[in-house]
C-alpha cells in the first residue's frame, strides 16, 4: 500500500457502503468529536482541493472575519 495504511473492515460495513476490496476510503474528523469514515469521491476531492487552497490564499481575511 506504499507509504498509506491499510484496514480491514467486516464484511457488513463493504456491502452497507457499497465498497470492494482496494476501494480509497476518506477519513474526516466530525463536529462530535469522533471520526467519519466514506468512500473516496474524486469530485469532492478536487472540491476540497480548491477550497483549501482558497483558505490558504485568504487565511488572513478568514481569520479576522473569524473574530
Amino acid at each position: 500500500m506504499g507509504n498509506a495504511l491499510g484496514m480491514h473492515l467486516p464484511d457488513a460495513v463493504l456491502t452497507h457502503m457499497q465498497l470492494v476490496d482496494g476501494d480509497r476510503v476518506i477519513l474526516t474528523e466530525s463536529p462530535e468529536g469522533g471520526y467519519r469514515l466514506t468512500p473516496y469521491d474524486p469530485d469532492f476531492q478536487k472540491q476540497m482541493s480548491v477550497a483549501e487552497a482558497g483558505m490558504r490564499r485568504y487565511r488572513n481575511t478568514l481569520k479576522t472575519l473569524a473574530e
